[in-house]
């Protein structure tokens, strides 16, 4: 589990790290805990994100594709509520 830590930095420094982070297509975070972890020599796990690619089957259905379609199947399948407006008191 990890600790939470807060650190103050020069905004120039700041600025750069950001855009170094950026540049590694990492968070600032991610990039500080990297150049800590070189600095003590510890043992950097990396995560492969293939790991959560083809986890299951979508059976073939192209949601970006069909989304409209879906929504309106869904919406026709489900029983239609009657509204009654209640009726003014006298």
């Amino acid at each position: 589990m990890m600790s939470r830590t807060q650190i103050t930095l020069d905004p120039e420094i700041q600025r750069r790290a950001r855009r170094r982070a950026g540049d590694l297509g990492i968070s600032l975070a991610e990039y500080v805990r990297r150049l800590v972890a070189r600095d003590l020599g510890s043992v950097q796990t990396v995560a492969d994100p293939a790991a959560v690619f083809d986890l299951g089957s979508s059976g073939g259905s192209d949601i970006a594709k069909d989304k409209d379609a879906m929504i309106a199947a869904a919406l026709a399948s489900t029983p239609k509520r009657v509204r009654r407006n209640k009726l003014p008191s006298s």
